[in-house]
């Protein structure tokens, strides 16, 4: 009979351990902004290997070549840090990028010469953008400290690519995109022609699920472009 008592007990004790335990795990879930901040800049590295690649292999100038391989190394290495983030709070990553960054890898690959070297630098611009934005929201808005110390790592990188951009874009004569009073880039005042890789419409999300912000790829924020200079 005491045996029996102490197996209850036992039994009671686990049970009031593992309670906590799963009450620990249900809290540790990451945000909706941290969930779809991972997933956005994962796409944004797909993108950018991708369109790295094919800079390299079509570009006319050799900065673009030059900056194509920088950006696909860049990249690489951060989804590195994105996809182990992910594994470890639990998070699906897509395994391919947005259909509107599909829409300008497919621009991409159908144009050649001084056409891609325009396209390129524009859309990348823009993209850049994007990204930043949406980074600098998950340094402010995200819960997580994983993924909010992620998006402070990639920040300086996606500043310093900005910023190579638009020297490249100075020295081969291509606008570089502007913000309008909303703060929505237009890349290079050319409209629609080339979306920035994310996209423009609701299919991305902005983090979190507010308009403050766009997801690396879309919609309209209140966070002013980065510097030019």
């Amino acid at each position: 009979m005491l045996g029996i008592k102490r197996l209850g007990l036992l039994a009671a004790l686990v049970l009031v351990g593992v309670a906590p335990a799963a009450a620990a795990q249900a809290a540790a879930q990451p945000s909706t902004q941290d969930t779809q901040y991972l997933q956005a800049i994962h796409q944004v590295n797909l993108f950018e290997i991708t369109a790295g690649d094919l800079a390299q292999q079509k570009g006319q100038d050799q900065g673009v070549k030059d900056l194509g391989a920088m950006l696909k190394t860049d990249h690489t290495q951060l989804d590195q840090t994105v996809q182990q983030t992910a594994s470890q709070l639990g998070v699906e990553l897509p395994n391919e990028p947005s259909a509107d960054q599909q829409t300008v890898i497919d621009k991409l690959n159908n144009a050649s010469g001084a056409e891609f070297d325009r396209l390129w630098v524009t859309s990348e611009l823009a993209g850049h953008v994007q990204a930043i934005q949406a980074t600098q929201t998950e340094i402010s808005q995200g819960s997580e400290q994983s993924v909010v110390q992620l998006a402070q790592t990639a920040l300086p990188t996606l500043q310093a690519h900005y910023d190579e951009l638009v020297q490249l874009a100075n020295k081969l004569g291509i606008p570089v995109p502007q913000t309008s009073a909303s703060g929505t880039p237009s890349p290079g005042g050319t409209g629609t022609e080339s979306p920035a890789p994310g996209g423009i419409g609701t299919e991305s999300p902005a983090p979190g699920g507010n308009t403050e912000s766009p997801a690396p790829g879309g919609g309209t924020t209140e966070t002013p472009a980065p510097s030019e200079s």
